[in-house]
């Protein structure tokens, strides 16, 4: 089953980006960094979705993210699925950070239990068409609004969203141009339907 080995973030400063989300959530995250000025404005179609297990956790990362120099899009807050905000990295990457629980029920950690990256799709089945095609499992589907891919071996999980929920769901405009500045790794060279860049992975350090 194709799965995505790990996220390349492009940043003109791959590493301040690399110092940046190794203190604010963890050196250890599926994720490398490669320099890039190609032009970008506005939102870029994805976020990446941090679950942990409680409100405390959600607390403990947003703060060191804020504290390395993170910036706030929603701040965090209850709501009806759980606790948690959405933040802005210094290399423009959009993070929520997330729990399904709303009490504390023990100290907190920094673990992070999922890591969900999420694409704004201009047609949801067309994007899942190509996935399927490409080799992913379909663990959830609900029509046109609402995909999730089999995550398979790899740490990280695909979701589809139509790019306007995703907006609305990172809280900012819709609006948006250029790169996505971002790379998924695993299997062949591909581009999706939305412009997203697939390439081999590679064994090397980040």
């Amino acid at each position: 089953m194709t799965h995505i080995e790990y996220l390349t973030i492009e940043t003109p400063d791959p590493q301040a980006a690399r110092d940046f989300h190794a203190a604010a959530f963890s050196p250890d995250l599926p994720l490398r960094f490669r320099a890039s000025d190609a032009p970008t404005s506005g939102f870029r179609g994805f976020h990446i979705s941090l679950t942990v297990a409680q409100p405390a956790d959600v607390d403990g990362l947003v703060e060191s993210a804020l504290a390395a120099g993170a910036t706030t899009i929603k701040p965090v807050t209850k709501s009806l699925w759980g606790y948690g905000g959405v933040l802005r990295s210094p290399d423009g990457t959009i993070w929520k950070v997330v729990s399904s629980s709303k009490k504390d029920k023990g100290p907190a950690s920094r673990e992070i239990e999922s890591i969900v990256l999420l694409i704004g799709a201009e047609d949801v089945a067309a994007s899942k068409a190509f996935y399927v095609e490409r080799g992913f499992g379909v663990a959830k589907s609900f029509g046109k609004k609402y995909v999730e891919l089999e995550p398979g071996a790899g740490p990280v999980t695909l979701g589809l969203l139509p790019r306007k929920a995703l907006a609305k769901d990172a809280g900012v405009p819709i609006e948006g141009s250029g790169s996505h500045r971002l790379v998924l790794a695993g299997g062949s060279a591909a581009i999706d339907p939305d412009g997203f860049a697939w390439e081999p992975a590679e064994v090397t350090t980040r």
